[in-house]
């Protein structure tokens, strides 16, 4: 197997930030028509897919040779207005137009030149002592990277595979890609890993010169075709609360909801509460994971501490999972 050791955008040289804004900008101009522009078309054939240099230039208000100076990634210097503007002729989502920001002020900064490594996420006591309270809710705290940074009871009787007995938890995004039973857990595995992948660009967005987030997408890049692929792809989306179908070992099949809460006094970690539909079979399924989790507990078998330590890699922002 093949693979470029740092993707696209996270090597410490600047020409790699240039591709990545090139490359997300020409896949922002590429998927959208003359039509859903409201670009006038005057016949003859076309030989780019969607909108040319020159109609985005016109829908953003610059000129064409400013706009093409953009999308060969160089992003020094353009004004708040002018992005704004590139992002509504694009027509730009909130995560698209966050991402493009965040690529104008690395670029403007130079922010690839020089790789560092980020202080590791602790866990605020709050933080922890909300997750001892909500017991009835399976809720886990993680950084940004997919570290577990604790959890209740509930919580890791939801994701059994991330807390292995007698060992610190895994991390989510290295399960997910690189350990097959993630396949099996989720029945819609593809779509949690390319929500992953999506969020991962955002990061490395808005901060490339993360080294541990260097070091995850380089791996993940080496080892796994999927992700690989999908991180060519440039897709960034925000994934803050949705739906995930669990085939879980002990209840079977339940579908969950997820919601994410943040902490002020600690940006780089996010509660995640999980919960299905009441009155649903996935209802009646978290309740005997309840019980199962209470027959352990009475037991003294299972009761994993909820683990406010360090986890076993990097440190990071909010992702859902």
């Amino acid at each position: 197997m093949t693979a470029t050791p740092y993707p696209s955008g996270l090597a410490s040289d600047a020409m790699d930030l240039r591709d990545d804004i090139q490359q997300f900008l020409t896949g922002m101009r590429a998927r959208l028509t003359p039509e859903q522009a409201g670009v006038a078309l005057f016949g003859g054939e076309r030989r780019v897919p969607g909108l040319r240099h020159e109609e985005v230039a016109q829908l953003a208000g610059v000129s064409t040779a400013y706009y093409t100076r953009m999308e060969r990634g160089d992003l020094r210097g353009v004004s708040e207005s002018v992005l704004r503007a590139l992002a509504r002729a694009l027509h730009m989502d909130d995560a698209e137009t966050q991402h493009l920001f965040d690529l104008a002020r690395a670029s403007s900064a130079g922010r690839t030149a020089t790789s560092r490594t980020r202080g590791r996420p602790l866990l605020p006591a709050r933080a922890a002592q909300l997750l001892d309270t909500m017991s009835d809710v399976p809720a886990i705290a993680l950084g940004r990277l997919g570290d577990p940074l604790g959890s209740n009871a509930l919580g890791r009787a939801l994701f059994p595979d991330l807390f292995p007995e007698g060992a610190p938890p895994l991390n989510h995004t290295r399960y997910l890609f690189l350990d097959d039973r993630s396949r099996e857990f989720y029945v819609d595995w593809e779509r949690s890993a390319r929500e992953v992948v999506s969020g991962l660009r955002l990061l490395a967005g808005h901060d490339p010169a993360d080294r541990a987030l260097t070091a995850l997408v380089g791996e993940l890049a080496t080892h796994s075709p999927e992700f690989r692929a999908w991180w060519a792809g440039h897709t960034v989306r925000i994934h803050a609360t949705g739906d995930k179908t669990l085939r879980h070992p002990v209840v079977g099949e339940l579908t969950v909801g997820y919601d994410s809460l943040s902490f002020a006094s600690a940006p780089q970690v996010q509660l995640v509460t999980y919960l299905p539909q009441p009155g649903t079979p996935s209802a009646d399924a978290l309740d005997l994971l309840r019980t199962w989790v209470a027959t352990q507990a009475s037991s003294g078998a299972g009761t994993q501490a909820s683990g406010t330590g360090p986890p076993p890699s990097g440190p990071g922002l909010p992702q859902v999972y």
